[in-house]
């Protein structure tokens, strides 16, 4: 029987698969001195979402005790997963459970933003009916320029394409098979996605090499006129992680006209208070982080990660192992 701390909550089904496995179940959440003060000593497992950072710091404060972190979704950036190899422990993650949560929320906000939902609510909510103000643009006949073409990515694409846009990547580690299978133009240069895309979301992981990759200068680069003539401006959408767009640069953008609309549900630093100047600019709109904040996410996300701990703790290799290379 192991030990295992669940820090940031998990689907009741998912502790109860744990427990009848014949675990011990800890849910609740672990503060940054505590964990600093080694609190993980005293479990075998880890379960996290985003709002706990298991840095180097807190990976060495630990016994030999720990063999598994599981993050409970995709990225795995509040997690020093190098530190985790070095002290012999895998980090699993749940890749696919959200999928389809984020590839929705991504196209709700190109939607929103591109048919002023938010402003025209908080309009009607004043009582101004300001019809005449409210034209957009469609998504028909745009180019979409996609910053990574993961699965998520692959799925954003797809809709679009059924909506009628022309849609184009930026990987560098993506296959050229993969992205003409898609029926998706493969740029090698970000450069070239942003002056040719009029549309711009993105599905890369925050890395030291994706850090503000989305800047002034390549805003700038960005068209704001369609290939059917339009001049629909430029628009930007991130669901993926915060610190990829440089905000005071995006604000810059919007304040400017470069920028016609921003949505974000990812921020360089959460949450993000209500003075912050880049959610009080009438062209932007966000959410609190909920890309994979769905009842049918959270439940296969809870399911995958208890499966993907209990079979490391099993002594069996697990396919979502995030740092193997490294172990």
């Amino acid at each position: 029987m192991a030990r295992i701390a669940v820090t940031d909550g998990m689907a009741p089904a998912a502790i109860e698969l744990l427990e009848k496995a014949g675990h011990e179940v800890i849910n609740k959440s672990i503060d940054a001195v505590d964990l600093l003060a080694g609190e993980l000593s005293n479990f075998d497992a880890i379960i996290v979402r985003s709002a706990t950072k298991l840095p180097a710091e807190v990976i060495s404060a630990t016994s030999q005790r720990l063999k598994v972190i599981g993050r409970a979704g995709v990225g795995v950036d509040n997690i020093d997963i190098k530190a985790a190899a070095e002290a012999g422990i895998p980090v699993v993650n749940a890749p696919r459970a959200s999928t389809q949560s984020v590839v929705e929320l991504t196209i709700g906000h190109l939607l929103a933003s591109l048919r002023h939902l938010p402003k025209a609510n908080k309009g009607m909510r004043e009582g101004k009916w300001e019809k005449k103000i409210m034209s957009g643009t469609e998504l028909s006949g745009k180019c979409l320029g996609l910053i990574g073409f993961g699965r998520i990515a692959q799925g954003v694409g797809a809709v679009a394409q059924a909506m009628g846009m022309e849609v184009h990547t930026f990987d560098p580690y993506l296959p050229a098979k993969i992205a003409k299978s898609q029926n998706t133009t493969l740029h090698k240069s970000v450069d070239t996605l942003f002056k040719r895309c009029t549309h711009i979301s993105i599905h890369c992981n925050l890395t030291d090499e994706t850090h503000h990759l989305v800047n002034e200068e390549r805003m700038a680069m960005m068209p704001g006129k369609s290939r059917d003539g339009i001049k629909c401006g430029n628009h930007v959408v991130n669901c993926a992680r915060g610190g990829i767009i440089d905000e005071t640069a995006l604000l810059q953008g919007l304040e400017q006209g470069v920028i016609s609309s921003a949505a974000l549900d990812v921020f360089e630093s959460e949450p993000v208070s209500a003075n912050y100047a880049l959610i009080q600019h009438d062209n932007f709109h966000g959410t609190p982080h909920i890309g994979a904040a769905t009842l049918e996410a959270q439940a296969r996300v809870g399911r995958d990660i208890a499966n993907a701990i209990m079979t490391v703790l099993s002594g069996e290799e697990c396919e979502t192992t995030v740092n193997k290379h490294l172990l």
